[in-house]
């Protein structure tokens, strides 16, 4: 049981106790959404993955094709609670064009820096201690209905970003492009049902301050199958309608290699739109471990005023020949 537990940290990020920090590696991928739980202090984390977008939206504004990849760099520092990050995705769009022949633009599309802090965590009591009652012992905590609860904020910055990946009409001359940059902000939920059993839910604000701002949601339901093997489902809604579906769907696998390493498939689609859509990715997760647990000495009684304490160096090595 405790090595499903552990395992299911691997792909959600729950955590056992107060601290961030998790003895196996604690990755985002392979769903889109997050955890309110940072990797701990002094843990230096790389995801990264490489994936293929293909759709045969009608829109004179779809992208029939998109392969690239996503970089995910996390670090922990100062705080349990906090977690530094950032992301850059490198792809190649191609683009239907309204006078000639398709074309393709490629560059980096998204470099974000951001952070989250867990504001909040559900603590759990330890019903399998319980010998007295059976019941008691086996009885769901309805405290679990409650979440963890984390924020998030972040910046795309226009830091080598190809302007034209930041409108939605690649075609428009490059020199009328603008160079702003724009805000995310999220709401990151988590219920953990049991020790197999996790739900992901964030509410998220996105690209605030450009012409693409969006409002959308994430809810996935992750589970752990045996030590080394999880799966997830995934819906991921947008309030805005652009070339990208409004509904997609999403599962995948993880893998645990090692307590550092975990490597992972997904695929998603769309079910309510006029045409098709498919997006799959495989990806990898590594963790350079510096983290240390802070040493509390406790029950230990701190004499102040010793007399010890008052004597010189002579005084105190002559005690010790004496005794």
């Amino acid at each position: 049981m405790k090595r499903y537990f552990l395992l299911i940290i691997a792909i959600t990020g729950f955590q056992i106790v107060s601290a961030q920090y998790t003895e196996i590696i604690n990755s985002k991928r392979p769903g889109f959404s997050e955890s309110p739980y940072s990797i701990g202090t002094n843990v230096y984390q790389v995801e990264a993955d490489f994936f293929y977008r293909s759709s045969n939206n009608p829109s004179i504004l779809g992208r029939p094709s998109s392969y690239g990849s996503d970089i995910f760099l996390r670090y922990g520092k100062f705080d349990e609670k906090l977690e530094l990050n950032l992301n850059l995705t490198y792809q190649i769009d191609e683009v239907k064009s309204p006078f000639d022949k398709n074309y393709f633009i490629h560059g980096i599309s998204d470099l974000t820096i951001g952070a989250k802090y867990l504001v909040y965590q559900q603590e759990f009591a330890d019903r399998s201690k319980e010998i007295r009652s059976w019941k008691k012992r086996t009885a769901f905590d309805f405290k679990r209905l409650i979440p963890s609860v984390g924020v998030y904020g972040g910046v795309h910055t226009n830091f080598f970003v190809n302007k034209l990946f930041l409108h939605k009409d690649a075609f428009i001359d490059n020199n009328t492009l603008e160079d702003g940059m724009s805000y995310k902000g999220a709401l990151l939920l988590q219920n953990d049902f049991n020790d197999r059993l996790v739900l992901l839910t964030n509410l998220i604000a996105d690209r605030i301050g450009s012409e693409n701002d969006y409002y959308s949601y994430i809810v996935t339901l992750t589970y752990a199958v045996n030590q080394n093997w999880s799966f997830f489902i995934e819906n991921q809604g947008k309030f805005k309608t652009d070339y990208s579906p409004e509904q997609q769907f999403g599962t995948g696998l993880a893998y645990l290699i090692s307590p550092n390493l975990q490597v992972d498939a997904a695929a998603r689609t769309n079910f309510f739109d006029n045409y098709s859509f498919v997006y799959a990715s495989a990806g990898i997760s590594w963790r350079l471990d510096k983290h240390q647990d802070a040493i509390i000495f406790k029950n230990t009684p701190i004499k102040k005023n010793s007399t010890k304490n008052k004597k010189g160096f002579f005084k105190r090595l002559f005690s010790k020949k004496r005794n």
